[in-house]
Formats: C-alpha cells, structure tokens, sequence
C-alpha cells in the first residue's frame, strides 16, 4: 500500500513540471500564431541568452525595469529574482492572451503586466505613478513591426529612460540598432548562439550629460 501511495506521488510530482511546460509553450504557441508579426520567435529564449542580456544590469540602483513583449514571461522570473525588494517590473504587451496567462502565474506585489504598445511606454508609467524607468528590455521583432511603429518605440523608450539607463534587446536582425542610432549615442552589442535561432544582444545607453543638455 505505501509503496503504491509513494509510486503515484511520484508520479504526480513528475507530471507538474511537464504540465506547466506544456500550458507554457501552449499559450507561446498561440500568441505566435494570434501575431505573428509580434512576437519574436516561436520558441522562448534560452537560458545563456537570459543571463548575457541582463549581465550589464546593476541590480542594486535598479527600482524600474520595464520589459515589452514578455510573452509567457521567460525574462520575468530571472529579473524579479534579481530586484530589489522596493522596485517594481511592468512588463507590456499588446496580445491579452500573454497579459491574462502573465497576471494569472506571477504572484508578485513587485509585478505589473499591462495591455498596451510599447510606443505608450511614457503614459503607461504616468498611470502607474512611475517616473522613469532604468532598464527596459524588448525582444519585440524591430524588423517585421509595422510601418513606423518601431522607430516610434525606440524614441518613446530613449525618453521613458532615466539618465544612465539602458535599452536592452534581443533580435535576429540588426533592425533594433539601426532604429536606435539617431536616439542613443552608445549601443554596445553582442551575440549569443546558445539560443534557437542564435540571435544578437544590444545594449543601448541613454547618455547621461546628452540628457541633462
């Protein structure tokens, strides 16, 4: 009788994990499709390119990241896990699907998913009484976005940082720096092929003095 009980709480425990995976890639799957043209890739980031992305990030002085397009939230948890106990994460994106799946699975008074455009980013911290923010992350797909749309992000995401902060993305194309270069005066890159596909990293810096001239 025990060892039948301890087989099948064994069991049990085994298909948690696979469960969650499964609803995860479920529900990426099917923002995927929903929109396309949204949503970077059709298999979430791994974790090499998580940890090289968010390397440059000084977590002690961090009391806003902001992320666009989180999708099923792989960027959230390693980030919560890494900010300050007084700091907030708003993440936004313009696919209910992803929000509703987001609000539903993080349990954090630190964690705001929004329904909205990254190209609101400054009215969406307005709403939620944020000032700035110092980090903001995307893995929005620059180059298959509407016409305009992402050059409008990247001037709305230079003007939502504070002096000093960083924009971070991840991308298949160099459409990001490009859209980036007439706002920031430094973007530092990289690359990571430990990921499906392997996909560049940018680092773009909101200079300090620009900002204060």
């Amino acid at each position: 009788m025990t060892g039948n009980i301890s087989t099948a709480a064994k069991r049990t425990i085994s298909r948690g994990p696979w469960r969650e995976y499964f609803d995860q890639c479920s529900v990426f799957f099917r923002g995927f499709m929903e929109h396309p043209r949204m949503v970077g890739s059709i298999i979430p980031s791994t974790d090499w390119t998580i940890r090289k992305m968010l390397a440059p990030v000084d977590w002690g002085n961090c009391k806003v990241f902001v992320e666009y397009g989180p999708g099923i939230g792989t960027f959230c948890k390693p980030v919560l896990d890494k900010l300050r106990g007084d700091a907030v994460m708003i993440v936004i994106d313009t696919n209910p699907l992803f929000i509703d799946y987001l609000t539903r699975t993080i349990r954090d008074k630190r964690f705001h998913a929004v329904l909205g455009s990254a190209e609101n980013v400054e009215q969406i911290l307005a709403d939620l009484g944020v000032d700035g923010a110092d980090y903001i992350l995307s893995g929005l797909p620059f180059s298959t976005l509407p016409e305009g749309v992402a050059e409008s992000i990247a001037r709305a995401t230079h003007e939502a940082l504070n002096p000093g902060g960083a924009f971070l993305a991840y991308q298949f194309t160099a459409a990001v720096r490009d859209e980036c270069k007439p706002f920031f005066n430094r973007i530092d890159e990289g690359y990571e092929w430990r990921n499906i596909l392997p996909c560049k990293l940018y680092w773009a810096w909101k200079d300090k003095a620009a900002a204060e001239a």
